[in-house]
Order: structure tokens, then sequence, then C-alpha cells
């Protein structure tokens, strides 16, 4: 219970500063935060909100029932295809479709030298708005609402789409009145996950030029030194994010809508120009969320050649590397430390204490970078206050100024994926056989270093790799923890972005997409796994053990 709690110190913290501070009398800063920025960002939020919420659910929707309901040509392919996606940080794509829509990209190039126009001679759409940050978000996040709802598809009963085929019901018809409204608690649950995301998102709407929340977090603390304003906007963005998961709990609640079936339905056969059309649909966005990116990048990349031969360029990929292997191990530990506890103890305090802790993959880095900060600033001034006491000695910044605060926050952060894929694999592992190792004397200890441990290898190498990659992508924590002089190629790939050097970022984010497509495979290949044990039972009738 004590490593949860203090695994759950810097939520605590950032709620517990921004209360004092609204009964301290004090309001000063919050009025003019008030007066001043905060209802550009409140309306730029909920622009943003919107517009991802139509974008994933229409791209995730639509393409998780045509490669679950219909068949048509590479219907295999784009079942695993469209989790690709997953592996770009939105940040990442955004500097892509910069580089490619820009006054100086490829694309303008192209039509002022086809038609001689020069500038202010036509129109085109600025990328660099808050309707170019809808469009890359909306086509990095659109795999959680495709994965869920594929999901929810693929359970649901055969007998109610049998029935709407004996009423005549076309496949779009069977889509919008049987299918959708059964797969309506994951289809909110997916999108308010996107949600979560574009809540926390940083790199892409800094570099767009659209202010939110983190974007005024970022000036307000890192720029302009006011810690206080910056805590009142973290708490102001952790209410808005609590609010979205009390939605994706509520959704979770209907979640009898959903139905198992004891055999899959057979599915639409599409012919003709439908069938080219569903291609189309499912390409499009594995297109432009992925290939195109991918592809600029790698073009970059090769006219920046030299940069993979440079020591500097391996040193920052070293650091990234060694940060994402430390914060997976220490943060895969703790979550097989917590989820045995809450085996040996299903007590409901440690229950609760457990789940709040998991609760910070929720949670922009940029607040819990606050609630770490708070916190190890003031643990290093009494540790300066007592050594110069004492031995009159200046110490330093032991905690907050070292890898420490940056470790701390990854494992705030991404404690929730290890967690998960830890406790599903113990969910595996039958009670009878701690029953019949504590009968051969073993201590709890000795149960889950000898008994638990060999069999949990295959889910502690998975969240290994999650969380590794999950760090090497977190960009707003390790922008404000870093200590001085340390990089990564995250915050390289965004320095060179903000000088308007795009090519010189292609390296270093090709480098964190190559590494970002590992836990895609493993999904994917998961994902295909899972479908064939369905279809099994859907043949055979419920496999046993």
């Amino acid at each position: 219970m004590a490593t949860a709690v203090l695994l759950g110190l810097p939520l605590f913290v950032v709620a517990y500063a921004a209360l004092q501070l609204l009964l301290s009398g004090d309001h000063s800063t919050l009025s003019h935060l008030w007066q001043t920025v905060v209802p550009e960002y409140i309306r730029n939020s909920l622009i943003l909100l919107a517009g991802v919420a139509i974008g994933v659910m229409t791209l995730g929707v639509s393409t998780a029932w045509l490669t679950t309901c219909c068949r048509f040509p590479g219907q295999r392919y784009f079942q695993w295809a469209l989790l690709l996606p997953l592996a770009m940080p939105a940040y990442i794509t955004a500097y892509t479709y910069t580089g490619m829509l820009d006054f100086s990209g490829p694309l303008q190039s192209a039509i002022r030298d086809f038609t001689g126009w020069g500038y202010g001679d036509y129109w085109f759409p600025q990328i660099r708005s808050i309707a170019g940050a809808v469009m890359v978000l909306s086509l990095v996040l659109f795999p959680y609402v495709y994965l869920i709802t594929r999901a929810a598809f693929l359970q649901q009963s055969t007998a109610t789409m049998e029935a709407g085929r004996s009423l005549g019901l076309t496949p779009w018809q069977s889509f919008w009145r049987l299918a959708l409204p059964l797969a309506r608690p994951a289809m909110v649950t997916g999108t308010t996950l996107a949600l979560m995301e574009t809540l926390a998102d940083y790199g892409t709407v800094q570099y767009f030029g659209v202010t939110t929340f983190t974007t005024g977090i970022f000036r307000t603390w890192y720029g302009l030194g006011d810690l206080q304003g910056a805590l009142q906007l973290a708490a102001m963005l952790l209410v808005a994010v609590i609010a979205l998961i009390m939605i994706e709990r509520w959704s979770r609640q209907n979640a009898r809508y959903e139905q198992s079936s004891q055999r899959q339905a057979q599915p639409f056969q599409l012919t003709g120009s439908k069938a080219w059309l569903a291609t189309a649909a499912c390409a499009l966005p594995l297109t432009l969320g992925f290939i195109l990116p991918a592809l600029q990048l790698a073009a970059w990349s090769l006219d920046r050649w030299q940069v993979w031969t440079q020591p500097d360029f391996w040193g920052l990929a070293f650091n990234s590397l060694m940060l994402a292997f430390i914060a997976a191990i220490i943060t895969v530990l703790l979550a097989l430390w917590l989820a045995y506890g809450k085996r040996q103890f299903p007590t409901r305090p440690i229950r609760a204490t457990v789940s709040f802790a998991g609760m910070g993959y929720a949670i922009p880095g940029i607040v819990i970078a606050v609630g770490v900060m708070l916190p190890l600033a003031a643990l290093d001034a009494g540790l300066i206050a007592v050594a110069k006491s004492w031995f009159n000695w200046n110490p330093g910044l032991l905690f907050s100024g070292t890898l420490v605060a940056l470790l701390f926050a990854y494992t705030v952060r991404f404690l929730s994926v290890s967690l998960q894929t830890v406790s599903a694999g113990l969910a595996q592992i039958r009670p009878s056989m701690d029953e019949s190792a504590q009968i051969l004397g073993y201590q709890p200890p000795q149960v889950l270093r000898k008994v638990h441990f060999p069999l949990l290898r295959t889910s502690i190498l998975t969240a290994i790799i999650l969380v590794g990659v999950d760090v090497l992508k977190e960009l707003p924590a390790t922008l404000v923890l870093r200590p001085f002089d340390f990089n990564t190629l995250a915050v390289r790939a965004y320095e060179m972005a903000g000088d308007e050097r795009l090519a010189d970022a292609g390296p270093p984010a090709l480098m964190m997409v190559m590494v970002g497509l590992i836990p895609v495979i493993l999904l994917s290949r998961a994902m295909l796994a899972s479908q064939h044990v369905v279809l099994k039972e859907h043949e055979l009738g419920p496999v046993t053990p």
C-alpha cells in the first residue's frame, strides 16, 4: 500500500496544492488566468476534442466493421496493418505533414512549377492550424477505436445479424441498425482513450501554434517561471481528464449491450465497386496515418545519411534507450510487486490504492511533471538546508535536478501499462499453485520468485517492451524534467522541428518510429491469435483448458 501511495503522490500533490491555493484567499493568479488565457485554452481544447472524436469514430468504427464483417480485396492485410499508425507519435506526424504541405514543401512547389503561380496567387489549406491538429491527431489515434470496436464486433451475436439478413437488411443497414448500437460501449471507450491522448498532447499543438492547457502549463512554468499558475492550469486539466475517465467507466457499465455468440456470423462478401470502395476506405487512413509519414521520414533520413554515422546521434540514441530500459525495469518490478500484493491481500483499501496508482497513464505528462517537481524540489531544499547546517556543504539538486525526477515521472505515467500486462499474466496462474507452494513451506516472496516469475516471463517481457517504447516517445515530461545538457531522440526531433530544420528531425524521428513498431507488431500478433481462438470457439464451442 505504501508503494501505491508513493506512486500516486504526484496526483495528490497537484490536487492538494490547487485546493490550498483556492482556500488561501489569494486568487490573483487564478483571476488573471481566467481573464487572459483560460477561455482560449478551453475553446481550443473543446474544438480539438470534438474534431478528434468525430475523426477517430469515423475512421475507427468504419474500418473495424469492414475488416470484421465484410470480405473484400486486402481485408486480411488491413486487419493488422491498421494498427501501424500507433507506432507514429503524433508530433512526428505533424512534422512530416508540415514538411509535405507547407509553402516550401514538395506539393506546393510542384503546383507553382506546373502553373507558374507565385506567393498569394492561389489558396492552399494551412496545415499549421487547429484543423491540421485535428487531422493529425485523428490519423494517429483512430487505432484505439478500431481495436476496441473490432473486438466488440467479433463478439456480437450471429443470431442478431442473421435475423437482420432474413428481414432483407443490406450490409449498410445491418451496420447502422444492429452492429453500431450493440458496439456503443466499445466505441465510447476507444474514443475516450483517444481524447485523453488528445488532452495530453503537447508536441503537435505546440508546433501548430494551437494554445491548449498543455502548452499553457509549459509556457507558464518553464517560460514565465510561474509555478502557481502552472499548478492551477494543471489542476484544471486534471479535472477534464477525470471527467473523461468517468465517462469511460460509465460506458463500461453498459457493456451488457454487447453480445457473445456461439459462432461467428457469415461475413458479407462485397463485389465490384463496393469491394474496391471498402479497400479504399481502409487504405486511406493507413496511407495518411503511417505510409506517407514513414516515407517522408525515410526521405529526410536518406538526405541526412551522414547523421547516422555521427557519435552525437548515437549518444542521443543511447540516452533514450538507457532511459527507456531503466524506466521499464523499475516500472515492471513495481507493477509485479503491486499486482502480487493485490493477489495476496485483496482487501478493499489495497485494491483502491493500487487502482489509484495505475491512473497515471490517463494523466498528461505535463501534469505529472508538475506533481513530481514540487515534492522533489521540497526534498532537495530540505537536504540542502540540513547539509549546510551540519556540514557547511551544498549537495545540489540530488533529486529534482537529476534523472531521478524523470524516472519517477515515467514510472507514475506508465505504471498502468505494465500493471495491466502483469495482472493479466497473474490471472492465468491458478490460486491452487500458490497454495501448493505454501504447503511446501514457501513464503510469499519465494512463491513469487520461484513459481510465478518463470510463468510470467512472457508477460514481463511484453510489459518491458511496451513501457520502454512509451518512454522513448514521451515528450512533455522529458522536456520539463530532463537535467541540463541531457538530450534524447524525442527532444532532438522537437528542437530541430522548432528551428524549422525538419529534414534534420528525420533521423531521430525515424529511429523512434522503428522502435515503436515493436509493440505494434506484438499487438498485431496477439490480436490475430485471439481472433483465431474466437473463431475456433465459434466452430467447436468453448475451448476448455
